[in-house]
């Protein structure tokens, strides 16, 4: 039970990372009407954000990774027989 709910887990998190990935592509809406440096600015910020962004969702991913395998650990532990 404890694999398949670490799987989904597992792929959500990668489907929240390509739709994260995916939303900075293109010229975002308020780069718009931009043109020259301005326009490069605008899609270097934009750029800047969807990296931060993705990195959020990195640390976040190994945070509740962390956590599943802390209570797995325990879980375990607890389960075992004692040694006679």
């Amino acid at each position: 039970m404890f694999l398949w709910f670490f799987l989904a887990v597992q792929l959500i998190f990668l489907a929240w990372i390509i739709i994260g990935g995916m939303s900075g592509s293109g010229t975002p809406a308020e780069c718009r009407g931009l043109t020259g440096t301005e326009l490069q600015n605008c899609k270097d910020a934009a750029d800047a954000g969807t990296t931060i962004g993705v990195g959020l969702i990195i640390v976040v991913w190994a945070a509740v990774d962390f956590i599943l395998l802390a209570t797995y650990a325990v879980f375990r532990l607890a389960k075992r027989r004692p040694r006679e």
